[in-house]
Parts: structure tokens; sequence; C-alpha cells
């Protein structure tokens, strides 16, 4: 039995050929449209950059209310740093979010525990409480933060004063509307409204 495995040169010249034109129609792909810095969107594609740092999409995407979205960059961003307190934060925010209290709660848990100087955590921390009705011990996670920020972040003073505000009134039956801010570390929050 004989095999050859010679092929005539019409087929790889036509492979060849083939190849070059994908990456010429390649090559004349659109330019990539930038985003303003504030933009609440995930950042587009640039197939010749560099990789966009998972948790900052992962945060333009809660800011944008994309929650699920969200999980998907915090745990791209976790397989590439690690479960540090900010991805923790991250993946406790986008659970807040989505309505999933429990989970939230222990996720911002671990991120206290794991950064316990970070005012950020302990407010986020302090949000989750909130929304699950614990007023008292979210008061005091917020008296925490505020203590560790100094008094300097705008949302940490506003979530502590509501935290009072509630607490003061918890004897009457009326509802109160009440925004709640989620914080993150660098430019942005988060601002989680309350019905």
């Amino acid at each position: 039995m004989k095999v050859t495995g010679v092929m005539s040169s019409t087929p790889i010249r036509a492979i060849l050929a083939g190849t070059i034109l994908v990456a010429v129609v390649a090559a004349c792909g659109p330019e990539r449209i930038e985003l303003p810095e504030e933009s609440p969107y995930a950042p587009g594609t640039d197939p010749k950059g560099e990789a966009v740092d998972g948790v900052e999409v992962g945060n333009r995407l809660i800011s944008a209310g994309q929650y699920e979205l969200a999980l998907d960059a915090f745990t791209r961003a976790a397989l590439e740093q690690g479960m540090t307190p900010e991805i923790l934060s991250g993946f406790g925010a986008a659970n807040l979010g989505l309505g999933r209290l429990g989970q939230a709660e222990e996720l911002m848990r671990r991120s206290v525990k794991e950064a316990p100087d970070w005012p950020e955590a302990w407010n986020n921390l302090g949000v989750v409480l909130m929304e699950k009705g614990e007023t008292a011990e979210a008061e005091q996670v917020f008296r925490k933060a505020y203590a560790l920020d100094n008094g300097q972040s705008d949302s940490i003073r506003d979530n502590l004063r509501l935290a009072l505000a509630k607490t003061e009134v918890s004897g009457h039956t009326e509802t109160q509307n009440e925004d709640f801010k989620l914080v993150q570390r660098g430019e942005g929050d988060f601002l989680l409204r309350k019905n």
C-alpha cells in the first residue's frame, strides 16, 4: 500500500489566498469608539489593546444596573487577581442589586474581615444591613465607616444620617423613601434607592 502526502500546488495556493483575504478584511475593521470617563457603560472592545481591569468593568456594569453581567466581570477579575476585598465587595454589590441579600451580606462581611480599615467596605455592609431591616447594626457599621473615613465621604455621611433618622423614628409605622449609597474605591459611587 502506497500513501502519498504531497498535495498539488493549486489547493495550497487557494488556502493561502483565502487566509490572506481574511487577514486583510480583519485589518479593515472599525476604529474603537471612546466613551467618556464618567460613562456608566462597560468599555468597548479593542482587539489591539490591553484588557480592561475586570473590577472596573464590573463597577461600570453595576452603575448601569447590569448586575448579572457585573457578576461575570468580577468572576473574571477574581480569576486574575484572586478574591481581593474589592472583588468581594463588588460581588456583594451585584448580589444586592439582584435582591440576594443573604449572599450580599456574606460577601460584604468577608470583604470587611479582609480589609478592616477600608471605609467603603464597611459602608456597603451597612447598606446591605439597612436593606435587611437590621437598622441598629447598620447604624453601628455606618459609624465605623464614617470614623475610618474621617468624615470625608458625602455618601458615607448621608448613609449614617439616614440610619440615625430611621433609628430615631423606628416607632413610627409610616414608611419613608430613603436613598442609601453603595460606594467603591475610586471616583464612582452607587446609589441604592429604597422604595
